[in-house]
């Protein structure tokens, strides 16, 4: 598996990326699945991830996504995009409201 950052921004370095393995580790075990090797760089992960076939997939890559990015943002508050603001990118109102007609 590889878990890109979004807009592939270059946010890891080792201290983040030592954290982001210690976590899929623990998940791996609590999943009863096995992180073979993982290994990263500044703007992804690679995960070589060894799991039964009781396990599925999509629930095993959404718990490897979605686990990890939260609790990096809880133990990391300053990592670039943990913010929650809006970054300029994507869809965003062209009004300020509903417009109003009066007569």
């Amino acid at each position: 598996m590889v878990f890109v950052t979004k807009y592939r921004h270059r946010l890891f370095d080792d201290q983040h990326l030592t954290r982001l393995e210690e976590i899929r580790r623990a998940l791996c075990v609590d999943v009863e699945t096995d992180l073979v090797e993982f290994n990263g760089e500044r703007d992804h992960v690679h995960l070589l991830v060894n799991f039964p076939p009781k396990v599925a997939l999509s629930k095993l890559a959404s718990g490897l996504k979605g686990v990890p990015s939260r609790r990096m943002r809880q133990e990391f508050p300053d990592l670039p995009g943990t913010t929650g603001e809006r970054t300029g990118c994507g869809r965003a109102p062209t009004s300020p409201g509903p417009s109003v007609v009066r007569r």
